[in-house]
């Protein structure tokens, strides 16, 4: 079960690079409820074997692109993240002093924070792109402006999956010209 949760995770954090036009040195936002992936409901099983496998599918693919991953605790320790804390100073998100574990936080953050060099947390990031899986609600830490991003598979595990891109606010009217490659 937890090598094809890997799958899952690995697969659909690809396709959404695929499309989402991230760069190395871009955030990536991951929302994961453990509870949701192993089929039980929100914040009612939480599973370090499930948050371990959804991180070890997600995290090679975006360390091989020199992307961070930035994991959204839950709202127990109001919606902070988890991330390296090389990325904090890149961006100039200020470090909180709060370490996640599986009932505060959540499993999956606690298996990030496990398994970065330096992990570090913050209160508030504007990510290029995400992952939602379980209904964690990740839009808040996403940039303006957001775009829903239909990928090849909808579910991790039980959990439901929901992803998403943003790109720069289109302005100007009837009479602006865009950019191609910025939409």
């Amino acid at each position: 079960m937890y090598e094809e949760i890997s799958l899952q995770a690995g697969r659909a954090a690809g396709e959404l690079l695929e499309v989402s036009g991230l760069k190395a040195g871009d955030l990536f936002v991951v929302g994961c409820s453990s509870s949701e992936v192993v089929g039980q409901r929100i914040g009612k099983g939480s599973s370090m074997e499930a948050a371990q496998a959804v991180f070890k599918g997600i995290y090679p693919v975006l360390k091989e692109r020199g992307i961070y991953i930035a994991a959204q605790c839950c709202e127990h320790l109001n919606r902070a993240l988890i991330l390296e804390a090389e990325a904090a100073g890149k961006f100039g998100y200020e470090i909180v002093n709060v370490r996640p574990w599986a009932h505060a936080g959540g499993s999956f953050a606690t298996a990030v924070w496990e398994n970065l060099e330096h992990p570090a947390a913050v209160e508030h990031i504007r990510a290029k792109a995400g992952m939602d899986i379980g209904a964690t609600l990740i839009g808040m830490h996403l940039k303006e402006v957001a775009v829903p991003v239909r990928l090849s598979l909808n579910r991790i595990g039980e959990a439901t999956l929901v992803c998403a891109r943003t790109r720069p606010r289109f302005i100007g009217g009837e009479r602006a010209r865009y950019q191609e490659e910025l939409k």
